[in-house]
């Protein structure tokens, strides 16, 4: 009989995100956030963000798969398959619809606890992100987003709300969704940071074939720096408000493998994981910029504007816990001359070493053991895997079924490196497959690239019944939960 490598009170479970599950977008006075505004895509058309809602669009987000409707029947799949653990995020126009308002929306409050109340019926454990993509449209397009300092007030005034209100319902919170997002072009600037393109009177593509012409980098970063004070504060407040809150920081992991063992490969390799790890991780966790970020700025030419008091919060907000999301690796290369591979936006040449899924994500599991070796190293804190998944078109055959043995392979793979990593002394204490039910893909908005283990009938357009189906994965999970992860059969 296998005996589990893993702890006995890890937490598995599974990850969703409002903006792409939750739907019942003109209900109960939820306001518009900037995921209202974008269109829905394929993985060959790009989305777009308009000004507004115009007639002829699909905007995926206003119904998602309508979990504000089905929340009894998707936590009851969730307790059926043993969850110690729902990632879940609030939808911040649900709370504060324009983000500016003095009071908060008290059926914004009430669903929240009616979720939460649900969760603790089968004795799953709330894993809340205070911000996944869901800023208020409204703080986008008069306020500029979180290039504006004002941003930190509007959050901590939600953020106070959140821990007074759901006090007692969730011990384990994090701050913000993939902050380091904010480093990249046009996706972080919209999703990030809620900086809007120019010329929202028409659709402008975004997402994908990207034009970041508009760009402007030193506006990126300030907004970045006004996310990582922000975090810092909703740290120390949630802590005051109830000292059995845990609060963890949440990236978008990155490995950039050297293309070549040359020596510039190689560097190219460092500093891209730096840039992309470290640069935000370390705040989080040391409260304070790493050495490295002096020279970023000085060759960007970006100024970092501090505040009084900026640099004390930083210090006195350092998160409990890390998590971030794996999916992927990638390569670098200083060399322009090597062509870079289709995929997802962490680009780079293909690796010949590793196969690719559908979307052309490169599957690398033992990448995961890699970044958990390398995050324990630097940090030592606890660590948490809270987005792993396979994005796929599923069949449904003729007697409802699903075969998804390919999602079973890449979870199976990548639980096994985890547990190798957990011998090789990594604190991991929880793992959410993302997408536990299907939902809107973030990237494309469609429908197509399914990542759950449970089915949900709707199409691209957001057409189907959104009846509920289990995958063979939901079974296969079930086991490997029960047996805490000694039975991955």
């Amino acid at each position: 009989m296998s005996i589990s490598k893993f702890p006995e009170n890890f937490l598995w479970g599974g990850a969703t995100a409002a903006n792409q599950f939750e739907g019942g977008g003109n209900e109960d006075g939820k306001g518009l956030s900037v995921p209202d505004v974008m269109t829905g895509g394929t993985k060959t058309e790009p989305r777009h963000i308009t000004d507004g809602i115009f007639p002829g669009y699909h905007y995926p987000s206003h119904g998602a798969v309508d979990f504000y409707h089905h929340y009894k029947e998707d936590i009851a799949l969730y307790g059926e398959m043993g969850f110690k653990c729902f990632r879940m995020s609030i939808n911040w126009t649900r709370i504060f619809p324009k983000g500016i308002e003095e009071n908060p929306n008290p059926k914004g409050i009430e669903f929240y606890r009616n979720v939460l109340k649900e969760c603790q019926k089968y004795g799953i454990q709330p894993l809340v992100t205070i911000s996944h993509y869901e800023l208020p449209y409204y703080l986008a397009k008069e306020y500029g987003g979180w290039a504006n300092r004002e941003m930190i007030n509007f959050f901590l005034k939600y953020c106070k709300v959140l821990f007074t209100e759901l006090k007692g319902l969730v011990h384990y919170w994090l701050t913000f969704n993939e902050i380091n997002i904010l480093q990249m072009g046009a996706y972080g600037n919209i999703m990030g940071g809620g900086i809007l393109p120019p010329g929202r009177d028409t659709a402008v593509g975004v997402l994908a074939g990207l034009d970041e012409s508009w760009d402007d980098e030193q506006r990126r970063y300030i907004a970045l720096h006004h996310q990582l004070v922000a975090s810092a504060k909703a740290v120390k407040m949630a802590h005051e408000i109830d000292s059995e809150n845990k609060v963890g920081c949440m990236l978008l992991s990155r490995i950039a493998y050297p293309y070549t063992c040359r020596p510039d490969d190689v560097l190219k390799g460092q500093h891209t994981m730096q840039l992309a790890n470290y640069y935000c991780g370390d705040v989080h966790v040391r409260g304070e910029y790493p050495a490295f970020a002096a020279r970023l700025w000085r060759e960007k030419g970006i100024t970092i504007p501090f505040a009084d008091g900026d640099r004390e919060a930083l210090k006195e907000g350092t998160v409990d816990f890390f998590t971030f999301s794996y999916y992927s690796s990638s390569t670098a290369t200083d060399d322009p001359t090597v062509p870079v591979a289709s995929g997802n936006m962490m680009r780079g040449p293909a690796n010949p070493y590793l196969e690719q899924s559908q979307w052309g994500w490169t599957i690398d599991p033992k990448g995961l053991r890699y970044l958990l070796n390398e995050f324990y190293g630097r940090w030592q804190i606890p660590l948490m895997i809270v987005e792993n998944g396979l994005g796929a078109e599923d069949k449904v055959e003729e007697d409802g079924s699903i075969h998804d043995a390919y999602r079973i392979a890449y979870m199976r793979e990548h639980i096994q490196q985890m547990a190798e990593a957990i011998e090789d002394g990594v604190e991991l204490i929880g793992y959410t497959v993302w997408g536990c039910t299907d939902l809107v893909s973030a990237g494309t908005g469609e429908m197509a690239k399914r990542y759950g283990l449970v089915y949900v009938d709707k199409d691209n357009q957001g057409n189907g019944t959104l009846e509920r189906k289990r995958k063979d994965s939901f079974y296969w999970y079930k086991k490997v939960i029960k047996s805490n992860g000694a039975n991955l059969e």
